[in-house]
This record gives C-alpha cells, structure tokens and sequence, in this order.
C-alpha cells in the first residue's frame, strides 16, 4: 500500500507508514475499496472495517501475570485480604 504522505510502499497489513508513521487507508476485506483512515465503516459497502490486525487479542489489557515478576505476584497473593480493604457503612456531612 502506498503512503499518501511519503509515497513509500508498504507491506499489505501493515496500519501506518513504516517511512512517516503515518495511518494508512483501510481496505475493506468485503468489496475491496480503500477507506481514509480512522474509517470504521466501509464507504461503499457498509461493512465494517477490520480495527485490529488479524489474530490480535480481543482483550484490552494483557495479562497482569504476564508482566508482574514472580517474587511481587507472591508477596501480593500472600496479603491479598490486607489489599482487598473493608466495607464499613458511613455518615458524611458536607455543609458549606
């Protein structure tokens, strides 16, 4: 795919620029009409555009095991009752 803003040539799949890091068109993958950028829809078709590329998690956030090193998962797993804190039923006043 060709940059519009550097006219370098990108790898098929690729999201932005590998030259200018600019954000690359979308391709529909139903009717194969190229979209502006930050498009969620196809502008001939309808269908939606691919957002992620393909085999992506759909998760938002990774794993917290994945990242936290073992001794910090331990230590928090041990105290977790300390962590999780207490319910207590309050009165507040804010008078002005």
């Amino acid at each position: 795919m060709i940059c519009a803003a550097c006219h370098l040539d990108n790898p098929a799949g690729h999201r932005f620029c590998g030259g200018c890091g600019a954000a690359l068109a979308a391709t529909c993958a139903a009717c194969g009409q190229e979209n502006p950028p930050g498009h969620r829809f196809c502008g001939a078709c309808g269908a939606a555009l691919q957002t992620r590329p393909s085999g992506a998690d759909s998760s938002p956030a990774r794993d917290p095991r994945a990242y936290t090193p073992r001794h910090l998962a331990e230590k928090i797993l041990q105290s977790k009752s300390a962590l999780e804190g207490e319910r207590k039923q309050v009165t507040v006043l804010f008078a002005d």
